[in-house]
């Protein structure tokens, strides 16, 4: 179960990093960031669930971090998944924190 729980941390971070440039009505705002977090929050309360141990219990946000990482890095040909005009020029800084923050206090508050 942990490795389903695992897995599904990669594909949070693939679905919110391509999704990441939704906008709000006319605004961009990175609403997927913020889903992204709060399924983050949920993995690894599930993880929790399924171990006593911190360590294991953090191997959703540990995969999420490890793939948002290699999509920060360009790809070929220059592509990037993330940046843009306007407050999309800080994507990477809002997906980072939106998207483990959340995580983080779950795991926290684990015994």
């Amino acid at each position: 179960m942990l490795a389903v729980l695992t897995f599904d941390g990669v594909l949070s971070a693939v679905g919110a990093a391509l999704l990441l440039q939704f906008h709000l009505g006319p605004v961009p705002f990175p609403v997927s960031a913020l889903v992204s977090g709060a399924v983050n929050a949920a993995l690894v309360w599930a993880a929790g669930r399924w171990t006593d141990s911190p360590r294991l219990a953090a191997l959703p946000l540990a995969a999420w971090l490890v793939t948002a990482a290699a999509l920060a890095v360009g790809g070929p040909g220059g592509d990037i998944v993330f940046g843009g005009p306007g407050v999309m020029a800080f994507s990477v800084l809002i997906f980072l924190v939106a998207g483990a923050v959340p995580a983080a206090l779950v795991l926290r508050r684990m015994p």
